[in-house]
């Protein structure tokens, strides 16, 4: 009889969609990243649909430990509120953190006044900082390059270390924030664009060079293409991580929508 028992650390990918025309058309669905790291259940950046493909997949925001939220945008917080109704049963038992830059809780915060009290703890993202649920730890690095508060995360279980680099324009030293055997990257475009409000300043997603750039500087064993753009869509993700995969030697993976990544594929060797 097959063994049904879960993998012990996953990764599953609620929607491999982002920047704001893949959003409101919704060919690529927007949830965001559910991790469950031995036990420890996080969400990161629950966007529009999160709930839906959340529940659609079987994962139950009741078991959640925290919500992680790495920017204000709606592509990555739109659905915050209803997680937090989720998490905490409606509001019937206080339970979980949320975890968000201060920008997101200030003016015009992203969650409704009456839900904070429904949460064990809010913790404001800051630069450099660490931080820990369960048995997980995380770090946010260093601060990103957009247009509102962003930070990229570097997560340490009893078993991985995996990095996730959120929106963010490609800078020098950025590949020294990260590291571990696994890099999820948010690849919005397919080629390097200008800032729409000063063309001498580059905008402010990772494009396809950036990813084979930061691949080659931190040579983790898998990465992970996600949050795809238009462009990328149209350009077909598979065909360019299988492109990517070839140019760096590194196994890279486009996600896709509902894909779960057992980090065990971490602990063996090759292609």
């Amino acid at each position: 009889m097959k063994d049904k028992t879960p993998a012990n650390e996953t990764i599953t990918f609620l929607g491999t969609g982002g920047a704001r025309f893949m959003i409101i058309s919704q060919i690529l669905a927007s949830g965001g990243l559910w991790l469950n790291l031995s036990g420890t259940e996080i969400l990161i950046d629950p966007g529009p649909g999160c709930i839906v493909q959340s529940t659609k997949r079987n994962l139950r925001a009741e078991k959640l430990s925290a919500i992680i939220v790495s920017h204000r945008h709606l592509d990555h917080s739109a659905d915050i509120n209803v997680m937090i109704e989720a998490m905490t049963q409606g509001g019937q038992k206080q339970h979980g953190y949320l975890f968000a830059p201060a920008d997101a809780l200030e003016t015009e915060p992203i969650i409704f006044s009456y839900l904070k009290d429904r949460l064990d703890r809010i913790e404001v993202l800051q630069e450099g900082k660490s931080y820990s649920v369960g048995n997980v730890t995380f770090t946010t690095p260093v601060r990103h390059l957009h247009r509102v508060e962003t930070y990229g995360l570097v997560f340490k279980t009893t078993k991985h270390t995996f990095s996730l680099i959120t929106d963010t324009s490609y800078f020098d030293g950025l590949h020294q924030s990260y590291g571990g055997e696994l890099l999820i990257m948010n690849v919005a475009f397919l080629e390097p664009r200008s800032h729409s409000q000063d063309p001498l300043l580059p905008a402010d997603h990772l494009s396809v060079p950036d990813a084979e750039r930061l691949i080659r500087e931190l040579k983790p064993k898998v990465a992970i293409l996600s949050h795809f753009g238009m462009t990328m869509w149209r350009a077909k993700p598979r065909e360019i991580a299988k492109q990517l995969s070839q140019q760096t030697g590194v196994r890279v993976i486009a996600a896709q929508d509902g894909m779960k990544f057992d980090l065990s594929q971490l602990d063996s060797n090759g292609l």
